[in-house]
């Protein structure tokens, strides 16, 4: 008998008919002698119906009042489920985040879970009943219901498969598990069949959409296997697993981009200590994450600083160095929306030299000009123009030929 935890995204619980196929999904699990877990996201569409509606009462709703509003999404569907369940003549149960007591910071609208009490769900279990349970949210030290942010419910299944300490935490989502880019772009793009966790953070922190990074983290934290795969067919999906379960490194694993981004120039900065911190401090004061950070040095102690953001941050990030620059005497400010980062990802870079002078040559044959470069030990990420982004990942994507066919696919749990 194992203990699986399950969890379904907004589309995989979009309508009556589909929560109803989810019942049968996680009851045919049940009958093999499994105890389940199921958490689920709120219904497709009605997150953003909520934040409207908060927006329609209130200019800048209150964080936490928005997490109340917020949270009864997966009320909902977790109440749905238990529901067919037992119509379907097996014992079910539904939990909220505080009676589970998920237990969070107090940041509202992106809390931290801190530590989770697994004493009621072992109960339920013991006693026969599938546990559905809401994702997304918790509960602070204060009694004040808290939301994870977005992809937290992705977090709130790995964090109660390392509580539980489960034998696997099953992602069901409308893919069929992780590829090696964007199959809309590339259709030579192919499924993963296994992917070690730190290749998974990376492709997660630089624009892949399958799973959020805080979940890949936690897995990573506590050795969770997880399976993402989708809810509408039974075909094994890809496994995030410790890289010693891989049998062989792949130079690169994965390409993917993002177009979120924008790019910020303050020109003729004066070279000298603490002009840095004087320059980011009050970036990071405002809430704004910068990524990827040059300088070039100029003649008569004065730099150049370019750094990216993302791009829904952008104009309140241009106000704030507009008025750094003034404060410290530097040059203009100057900025560009229309970019993108291409990455390309692989644990196989740390042995292998000469990965990242392919993907620069490959660029340069297509005409691609790199703006700015990043690297780490198992990534190589590139600014580009936007407009170029498509052609960049086809061109990468064959010139490392991700198209062949996976290893053979071992039993990970």
């Amino acid at each position: 008998m194992a203990l699986i935890v399950q969890k379904f995204g907004g589309t995989s619980v979009g309508s009556v008919e589909k929560i109803q196929a989810v019942a049968d999904r996680v009851i045919a699990e049940h009958k093999k002698g499994n105890q389940m877990v199921v958490v689920l996201s709120a219904m497709s569409g009605e997150t953003d119906k909520l934040t409207g509606l908060a927006q329609a009462v209130q200019n800048r709703p209150s964080s936490r009042e928005m997490d109340m509003l917020l949270s009864t999404g997966e009320q909902v569907t977790i109440a749905l489920l238990a529901m067919a369940v037992k119509e379907r003549g097996v014992d079910a149960v539904a939990l909220l985040g505080d009676q589970v007591s998920i237990h969070t910071d107090s940041t509202h609208t992106k809390a931290r879970i801190k530590n989770i009490d697994s004493h009621l769900i072992n109960e339920h279990l013991n006693s026969g009943k599938i546990v559905t349970i809401a994702g997304f949210q918790g509960v602070d030290d204060h009694g004040n219901i808290t939301t994870l942010g977005r992809g937290g419910s992705d977090t709130t299944a790995v964090a109660l498969a390392a509580a539980l300490e489960a034998d696997a935490c099953e992602i069901f989502t409308d893919v069929e598990g992780v590829y090696t880019t964007d199959p809309n772009i590339c259709t030579k793009a192919r499924k993963i069949n296994q992917i070690c966790y730190d290749e998974m953070l990376e492709l997660a922190s630089l624009g892949a959409k399958v799973l959020d990074i805080r979940a890949v983290g936690l897995a990573k934290k506590y050795k969770v296997p997880v399976h993402v795969r989708s809810t509408f067919t039974d075909t094994i999906g890809t496994w995030v697993v410790d890289e010693d379960k891989i049998m062989e490194s792949l130079l690169v694993s994965g390409i993917t981009y993002n177009k979120n981004e924008a790019r910020i120039t303050i020109k003729k900065v004066p070279d000298r200590p603490g002009t840095a911190s004087q320059v980011f401090l009050p970036i990071s004061d405002a809430e704004i994450l910068v990524d990827m950070i040059i300088q070039n040095t100029r003649d008569g102690h004065l730099t150049d600083m370019t750094f990216t953001v993302m791009r829904n941050d952008y104009e309140r990030a241009m106000e704030i160095v507009t008025e750094i620059a003034q404060d410290i005497g530097a040059g203009c400010v100057t900025g560009d929306q229309h970019i993108a980062k291409v990455s390309i990802v692989g644990v196989g870079m740390r042995n292998h030299s000469g990965i990242a002078s392919t993907m620069f040559h490959i660029l340069s044959k297509e005409g691609i000009n790199m703006m700015m470069v990043s690297t780490s030990e198992i990534k190589v990420s590139c600014i580009i123009d936007e407009k170029y982004t498509e052609l960049a990942v086809r061109a990468l994507h064959d010139a490392f030929a991700l198209d062949k066919d996976n290893m053979p696919l071992e039993e990970t749990n």
